[in-house]
């Protein structure tokens, strides 16, 4: 069994390296605002921002982001750990078995069993969760890896440009000059807490650039948001005359850095390789008609499953989603629910469901389905708390609906931090069946809505 290693970044770079070298990581996005952290160090520093070197730059970003990601996973592995209820265990296979004359089974496309009457079983819910190892009772704990990069040129130091202009003033700057890329990395060992950092150095020599050669690079987008206003894995590495130290910092991740790193933890580096020589990437959650975004990567876990219900299933480890209700202060009863309108690209795209995804290697099913609820509809693990699960179980493939209220005084602020939703609504819930629903939403609702408002009545009279 391989270690995961979790990415805090969304650099797509960063990941097809690491993917390329035998490691697809979990990608979860820190949402460190940078200017913050370098001023805060600054001023505890006492000097100017811009007074601080480039080395402690892009370490403090580095360990900010690796940090970010370790709280939040702290934060998951601790709402599963407190995890109450039942869950409900479902089984529509037997019913297919038994009840080989029945069609449903073999015409739909999608995890419909509004009509078929199938075995449930109940259980306390961590006699069931527990037995599928996750953050917080795992063989093989995750490595969770932050990187910075910054480009030093002429003195000063310079991120992202972000803007057409920017760019340009630095591209004509850069022509025919050299000048050094330093990326901080951080690694932390979720397990025991440990920390290890170091920087990559890099010193680049680049071509002289005609203005021709400027307007069409900025006119590629590449330029805008890479440290530096280059790369050297796309349009630009053409303009790179040669390279002094490591060429994979320059990507934003040094390789041999990290796996320095992951040996001065205590693992071997071949411990962390999960994707196979001659792996592609796998089919995409997309609708014929739409297509996901280009920036799209794969995580660990993605992927179809041939299901033996005679269906396609999205997860390699199965799927799971959060079901988040909100109370009424007074009556307890149930007022609203969270619920994502489906980006046009993705399976059913355009109706509506639950955030959720496919479970990543290294987690539990109560765990993937907080990270992803996190990262679709910003769901903050810390500000609910699970009171029981629905697991769908095909046998080789399962779907897990995790039920969650938020926390007495907390309250979460839904928004979409992703491009797997149009849009995240908090929805009454006397008007969520008028909504265009998911096909397996709609078929589970009326026993969710039942089953939601029996546990926030016991709750409000505990």
């Amino acid at each position: 069994m391989s270690i995961p290693l979790i990415l805090a970044s969304k650099s797509k770079p960063r990941r097809d390296l690491l993917f390329h070298a035998g490691i697809c990581p979990t990608i979860r996005v820190s949402n460190v605002d940078e200017p913050a952290v370098i001023e805060r160090a600054a001023n505890s520093s006492g000097v100017a921002p811009d007074d601080l070197p480039i080395t402690s730059k892009v370490m403090i970003l580095a360990q900010a982001k690796a940090n970010a990601v370790y709280a939040t996973c702290k934060d998951e592995a601790k709402v599963f750990a407190q995890a109450t209820g039942y869950e409900v265990i479902g089984y529509p296979l037997e019913a297919a078995q038994t009840d080989p004359k029945e069609e449903h089974f073999d015409k739909a496309q999608t995890r419909d069993f509004s009509n078929v009457k199938f075995p449930l079983r109940k259980k306390p819910i961590h006699s069931v969760s527990t037995k599928e190892r996750g953050l917080i009772d795992s063989i093989a704990d995750p490595l969770i890896l932050g990187c910075d990069s910054m480009f030093l040129l002429n003195g000063r130091a310079y991120g992202k440009p972000h803007t057409l202009e920017l760019a340009r003033q630095r591209l004509q700057m850069m022509s025919g000059a050299t000048g050094e890329l330093y990326t901080g990395h951080c690694m932390i060992d979720f397990a025991s807490g440990k920390m290890v950092d170091g920087i990559s150095k890099a010193t680049i020599h680049f071509a002289e650039f005609t203005d021709q050669m400027i307007e069409r690079y900025i006119e590629t987008g590449e330029p805008l948001e890479v440290a530096g206003s280059f790369t050297l894995d796309g349009f630009g590495g053409a303009y790179i005359d040669s390279i002094e130290g490591d060429p994979s910092g320059i990507i934003g991740l040094s390789l041999p850095l990290a796996r320095k790193l992951t040996q001065d933890l205590g693992f071997d580096w071949t411990d962390l390789w999960n994707v196979k020589r001659d792996d592609q990437f796998p089919q995409t959650l997309s609708s014929a008609k739409f297509q996901p975004p280009t920036g799209n990567v794969q995580q660990p876990g993605d992927g179809w499953v041939n299901c033996a219900c005679g269906r396609k299933h999205w997860g390699t480890n199965g799927a799971a989603g959060v079901l988040l209700a909100r109370q009424d202060k007074n009556t307890g009863n149930v007022t609203e629910i969270a619920m994502q309108h489906r980006a046009r690209w993705s399976a059913e795209g355009g109706t509506w469901g639950i955030p959720g995804g496919a479970v990543a290697n290294g987690e539990n099913p109560i765990e993937g389905a907080l990270r992803e609820s996190y990262e679709e509809a910003n769901i903050t693990s810390s500000d609910i708390e699970v009171v029981g699960t629905y697991r769908e179980d095909h046998g080789s493939w399962s779907y897990t609906t995790v039920f969650a209220f938020e926390k007495p005084g907390h309250e979460v602020f839904l928004h979409a931090n992703d491009d797997e939703s149009l849009e995240v609504q908090w929805v009454p819930i006397d008007e969520v069946s008028n909504r265009t629903l998911l096909t397996a939403m709609r078929a589970d609702w009326p026993h969710f809505k039942k089953r939601l408002q029996k546990i926030a009545q016991d709750r409000h009279h505990e």
